[in-house]
């Protein structure tokens, strides 16, 4: 264990409340890892008394490590999908110091305490940043819910369209009730990916005549009516539970947002997140053929991610994530191009915050801005905002020395997740992470590589 104290200075510190930078000297105390000092001022290291391990990154911004509450590892199971290492791993290389794991696509999915200590089991002296987990509801699992809260999971996920496993069924309405019922009055979150599918003929969707290899095909197969009926059932069921706060995974259907502003305005309880891909792609981008493009619900057209940004910046949505779902090459079908037959997920780790600083960059958005929704409201979702999410006197010392101006090529070998497809291949990207520390003890440096994995589960 480290011991002693850490004390990290810089003339760019991104501290609460500030919405831009500021000179200033935070000290960790490394036996706890928690942060026990923040002078609004860059001190010189002759004023501590005492051996301290000292960090001067002059000009170079010192930020809050970020918070992914969207995040699938795999392990165990699926394990050449990715892992604990290799995904922790990728994520510290990205400045994200805290995941929270979904409860698929492992093999066994996170549906009952035994569940949730195979998993937890299977992370020991892999991680690299800190882990949460969620829970998961499925039809029939609802007296396992509440021996998971007392177990730790910081919420539950489910699916009101197939999640593309079988071991992970979606639920019904009357499934969702039961769900809810036990829910209800705990201090929890039900997480829904909001498309559902009501199995009705329509000829609108009807995509049999058409090309399995054109991107176009796969969006019409997944018009945005899917996430508007699906959250007008969700914030229907909010009236019967109301002390429920429900949460809406990956966004991406912008014709929602006025049901979403609805709901919020009459007070119920809803979250909302987006991802990475939804504002930094557009499907006229798309190439056919290419199904590393390929998620559910699907990027869509440029208007629609003006939209979501409009959206984000007014507060309708809370959060962004990765929704990092990888798989193995063969099950994207790269070869054949077949964009429908191929697994639907992009793989993100370690992208993130530049994705979202380059995009932002052109939209006046400043960096406490993406800070604010990537690590403060997205530890709020996870229950982890008393620990997690700022740079504050009592909080993990979990933070990130970052260069906003330098630049770099996303390239396969710049990759740090397990399976080396990503959308983002050739794209160049403002703001490189030089170190990650998660409670005072680096985990990342970009010079040195992967430094110690000591990520504990939350």
């Amino acid at each position: 264990m480290a011991t002693g104290r850490l004390v990290c200075v810089s003339n760019n510190v991104l501290l609460p409340g500030s919405g831009s930078p500021q000179p200033a000297s935070i000290t960790i105390d490394l036996a706890s890892g928690k942060i026990i000092d923040i002078i609004r001022a860059k001190v010189s290291q002759s004023s501590f008394t005492e051996d301290v391990h000292w960090i001067d990154a002059g000009d170079q911004y010192v930020l809050p490590g970020l918070v992914d509450s969207h995040v699938h590892l795999n392990e165990p199971g699926r394990t050449d999908w990715e892992g604990f290492w290799t995904g922790t791993r990728a994520a510290a290389s990205g400045g994200v110091t805290s995941v929270v794991d979904m409860p698929l696509n492992s093999i066994p999915p996170t549906v009952t305490v035994d569940d949730l200590k195979v998993k937890r089991a299977a992370s020991q002296n892999q991680c690299f940043t800190d882990v949460a987990f969620w829970g998961g509801v499925i039809p029939g699992n609802q007296e396992h819910l509440l021996p998971l809260v007392e177990a730790g999971v910081k919420g539950f996920k489910c699916f009101l369209i197939e999640s593309g496993v079988q071991e992970f069924p979606c639920v019904g309405e009357s499934d969702l009730r039961e769900a809810m019922r036990v829910l209800q009055d705990i201090p929890t979150v039900l997480l829904f990916h909001a498309e559902l599918d009501d199995h009705s003929t329509s000829s609108d969707s009807d995509v049999s005549h058409l090309s399995p290899n054109l991107y176009s095909t796969f969006l019409t197969s997944r018009p945005q009516k899917l996430e508007v009926d699906a959250i007008a059932l969700i914030t229907s069921l909010q009236k019967e539970f109301p002390s429920l706060r429900c949460h809406i995974v990956h966004l991406s259907a912008s014709s929602a947002l006025p049901l979403i502003r609805a709901a919020k305005a009459a007070g119920l309880k809803l979250t909302v997140e987006t991802c990475f891909h939804y504002l930094c792609l557009s499907a006229d981008m798309i190439p056919h053929g290419h199904p590393e493009f390929k998620c559910c619900p699907p990027i869509r057209e440029e208007g629609n991610r003006d939209l979501l940004w409009e959206a984000l910046i007014e507060g309708t949505i809370d959060c962004v994530v990765s929704d990092h779902s990888p798989c193995v090459a063969q099950l994207k079908k790269l070869d054949e191009g077949d964009i429908m037959g191929a697994w639907g997920g992009i793989s993100t780790l370690g992208l993130g915050l530049s994705l979202l600083w380059t995009e932002g960059r052109k939209r006046n958005i400043g960096i406490g801005q993406i800070l604010d929704w990537t690590s403060t409201k997205s530890a709020k979702h996870a229950a982890l905002d008393d620990r997690k999410g700022k740079l504050q006197v009592g909080y993990d010392g979990d933070f990130i020395v970052w260069d906003p101006e330098a630049q770099f090529e996303v390239t396969k070998e710049s990759l740090n997740f397990k399976n080396k497809l990503s959308p983002y291949e050739g794209q160049r990207l403002y703001g490189v992470v030089e170190k990650t520390f998660v409670r005072g003890v680096l985990v990342y440096d970009r010079k040195d590589g992967f430094q110690e994995a000591v990520g504990r589960l939350l």
